[in-house]
C-alpha cells in the first residue's frame, strides 16, 4: 500500500521514510515511530492500517543515523541488535529526524504523532519538544525519566499493567507529573499491539487504538 520515501534533517542527515497515503483525502497526517526493529513489516503493516483510517502516514527510518536499511524480527538476537542501534542515537539526533518527517506532512503543529516500544518514548518526548496536534504513545519506556518536561500537544499514553520492562511504579511517576495527560492501563503486556510478539493482546490493542482514533479525529485536521 505504501512506500519508501527519503527525507532531509535540518542538519543535512538523509533518512529512508516509509509513507502510506489514505484513499481519497485523508482526515489528516500523522507521524508513527518504530519499535526498536527498525521500520520493519510490522510497522510497515501498521503506518497502512492507520492509513485505512483515513490518514496520510510517515514512519521515519530512526536508525538510519547509526546504520541503514535495519528491519528485524522479534527475536532474541534481533531485540540485541535493535536495543545495540538504539543506545547509538541521541535524543537530539532523533528530534531532528521526527522533525523531518513533520515538516514534509505540513505546517507545524497540524500532525499527530504516535509510537509503540521504542516509538512511545520517542511520541512523548516530540510532545514536548515539537509542535503536534496530538500525541499517542504506547508501552514506552524511560518515559518516566522525562517526566519533568511537558507536552506541548493533547497527549495520551498506553500501557500494559504486565509489562516486563515498564513497572507500574514508571506509569505512577508519570501520572503523579502529569494528571492532565490520560494513562490507559491494559490487562496484557509489552507489545501489546504487535501480532509478532508473544504479548499481543488484540482486545487491549483494539480499544487502545480506539481511543487514538478518538483523540486523533478531535485534535488533527486535514
Amino acid at each position: 500500500m505504501g512506500e519508501f520515501i527519503t527525507l532531509k534533517a535540518s542538519d543535512g542527515h538523509e533518512l529512508a521514510a516509509y509513507e502510506s497515503v489514505a484513499s481519497g483525502n485523508p482526515q489528516g497526517n500523522l507521524v508513527l515511530i518504530q519499535e526498536i526493529f527498525g521500520v520493519n513489516n510490522h510497522v510497515r503493516k501498521v503506518c497502512d492500517q492507520w492509513a485505512e483510517s483515513g490518514y496520510h502516514v510517515i514512519a521515519p527510518a530512526l536508525f538510519d543515523r547509526v546504520e541503514r536499511g535495519v528491519e528485524v524480527g522479534y527475536d532474541e538476537a534481533s531485540f540485541n541488535k535493535g536495543r545495540e542501534i538504539r543506545g547509538g542515537l541521541s535524543d537530539e539526533d532523533v528530534i531532528l529526524d521526527v522533525k523531518a518527517a513533520a515538516d514534509y506532512l505540513g505546517a507545524p503543529g497540524t500532525a499527530g504523532i504516535i509510537g509503540y516500544c521504542f516509538g512511545g518514548f520517542v511520541t512523548w518526548l516530540s510532545s514536548c519538544r515539537l509542535d503536534f496536534a496530538a500525541a499517542a504513545g504506547y508501552y514506552g519506556g524511560r518515559i518516566a525519566d522525562y517526566a519533568s518536561e511537558n507536552p506541548k500537544c493533547p497527549t495520551m499514553l498506553h500501557f500494559g499493567e504486565k509489562d516486563h520492562a515498564i513497572p507500574m511504579t514508571d506509569v505512577d511517576k508519570i501520572r503523579s507529573a502529569h494528571p492532565e495527560v490520560p494513562i490507559h492501563i491494559y490487562p496484557a503486556g509489552h507489545g501489546f499491539c504487535c501480532d509478532e510478539r508473544p504479548d499481543f493482546h488484540p482486545e487491549s490493542c483494539n480499544l487502545a487504538d480506539q481511543r487514538s482514533l478518538d483523540l486523533f479525529r478531535e485534535h488533527v485536521k486535514p
